[in-house]
């Protein structure tokens, strides 16, 4: 069994073995990847499951606004080395953009030394709020991306709630750890004697909004009472 957490990791999997059993898990669709030919009967010897995290760009822009119903200038962080997740999250982003007469300003960051930059440059530039693309660089990177929005006081949205435990203003996202739950759950069938190529790559769908209170007042921002209500948690 290989159990991988990423495309490029699912990549290198399916690169290695046509043989051994491959359960993955990733923000983007597996079929508009190469992965599998099918979301209904993958075949081959890969299944898993979908976080569905760059579909979920708009809406999660559509929050942030909601946060910061002032904001007209967008900074958005991508990586260009996860080419497939960068294309998909900013043609979501840019359509939501257009549709909210949000100006955006695409910053391409592969490094830590590309986001010091990136967060530099905004003495500069000052955006009205960032939007934080999905992806392990990010994840990597939270305690960064988060201290240096605190200190440059800019409403920033993420992906997961593991920034927002990390000091992030707010996140919408799937629920990972249900997520790796069912990727567990099909670790173990698959051991128990089924084939990947007939179960159906499981695409989540239990999504949760997190604020950060604290940080919210620390920004001067007033979380809106419709957030309240729609969020799955409030961190004080």
């Amino acid at each position: 069994m290989i159990a991988t957490a990423s495309p490029p990791a699912a990549f290198a999997a399916k690169e290695a073995t046509a043989t051994i059993p491959i359960v993955f898990g990733m923000a983007q669709d597996p079929v508009n990847l190469g992965l599998v030919a099918s979301l209904a009967r993958p075949g081959g010897n890969l299944t898993g499951i979908n976080f569905l995290l760059t579909e979920l760009a708009a809406k999660r822009l559509e929050l942030l606004c909601a946060m910061v119903p002032t904001a007209k200038r967008l900074a958005v962080l991508v990586n260009p080395a996860q080419a497939a997740n960068t294309k998909n999250t900013l043609q979501e982003v840019q359509a939501g953009a257009q549709a909210m007469g949000l100006q955006i300003r695409v910053l391409n960051v592969g490094t830590n030394r590309d986001i010091d930059d990136a967060f530099a440059s905004f003495e500069h530039e000052r955006p009205d709020a960032l939007f934080v693309g999905s992806g392990t660089l990010f994840t990597g990177r939270r305690v960064q991306l988060t201290q240096w929005a605190a200190h440059h006081r800019i409403p920033a949205s993420y992906a997961g709630r593991e920034y927002v435990e990390a000091g992030g203003l707010m996140s919408y996202g799937s629920n990972t750890t249900d997520a790796y739950r069912q990727s567990g759950a099909y670790v173990g069938r698959i051991l128990k004697g089924a084939k990947p190529a007939d179960l159906p790559v499981v695409q989540s769908t239990k999504f949760e909004l997190v604020i950060n209170a604290e940080t919210a007042r620390t920004l001067g921002l007033t979380v809106p009472d419709k957030l309240l209500a729609l969020a799955d948690e409030v961190i004080e």
